[in-house]
């Protein structure tokens, strides 16, 4: 594992962590809307992850890439976590963060958030895992029908993160099904209360839109670097994924599923809304 910097860059930003499955997204997406921040979403820069992992000679990711689709989940789960590169990864979301405007703030989420930067440049006020329980882990890999191998690989991510919650000490919000993401939101508000009070967040509406636009051209590129790599079969443009809507009305909580080809083209806005004057 490579060593954290006694000075980490992102040290700033809030960050909402954990294994697959517990919701990271869904929460972080609703709390970076309401208060204007800048949405940093790990899984978005898979691709580029992979990318920079092969340029450094990444034996894990070069065997990821000779596989075929079919046969990747078949290996063993150990197997699975090194390809997924989620030590590489933790030092790749670093430098992203660091390299990052310094307003507004930003909230980090993502499985391969660094728990070991945690004390070692990152408060741990700025910091909260959620943390799924098997069951509702395993109920989630139902609804999804999530395959054998992913969900191998998803178990093992939440073992390896329970031990790095006690290990790091970290501040966790248990998800276990019986509270809806308002109550799950409000939790982590709470946990979180002094970075979000503290800022800086984005004031205009131009702004705010700027920071909506930024949520839905990142999914976008997600799903364009997929259908990019070689072994992949099929375009982006037509996939359909669900994004928020960019009135930048400070009510609005609505997403709109859309294809990819249309969020790329064009602000995405739900039926009746459209972008708000200053």
């Amino acid at each position: 594992m490579r060593q954290v910097s006694s000075v980490v860059a992102g040290g700033g930003s809030l960050w909402i962590g954990g294994p697959p499955a517990a919701g990271k997204t869904t929460v972080a997406r609703a709390i970076a809307r309401r208060y204007g921040l800048r949405l940093y979403s790990a899984d978005t820069r898979t691709w580029e992850h992979r990318d920079r992992a092969l340029a450094a000679g990444s034996r894990p990711a070069e065997r990821f890439e000779s596989l075929e689709p079919s046969r990747r989940w078949e290996q063993p789960a150990n197997a699975l976590l090194e390809m997924a590169l989620q030590t590489e990864r933790g030092s790749m979301v670093l430098e992203d963060l660091g390299a990052m405007p310094p307003s507004p703030l930003v909230l980090a989420e993502g499985s391969t958030l660094p728990a070991a930067a945690v004390g070692a440049g990152v408060e741990a006020s700025r910091v909260v895992w959620l943390m799924p329980t098997e069951a509702f882990q395993e109920a989630q890999f139902t609804a999804r029908r999530l395959g054998d191998g992913p969900a191998a690989l998803y178990r093992l991510l939440r073992r390896r993160a329970e031990a790095d919650v006690r290990a790091f000490g970290l501040r966790t919000v248990t998800v276990d099904g019986s509270r809806g993401l308002l109550e799950t939101m409000a939790s982590v508000e709470h946990l979180l209360s002094a970075g979000l009070a503290g800022g800086p967040h984005a004031v205009t509406l131009g702004d705010r839109r700027q920071l909506l636009r930024e949520m839905n051209l990142a999914v976008v590129v997600q799903v364009q670097g997929y259908y990019g790599r070689p072994w992949a079969s099929g375009t982006a443009d037509g996939v359909r994924q669900v994004f928020v809507c960019e009135c930048a009305g400070a009510e609005c909580d609505l997403e709109v599923e859309a294809t990819v080809a249309d969020a790329a083209a064009a602000p995405v806005l739900a039926a009746g809304h459209e972008a708000r004057d200053e």
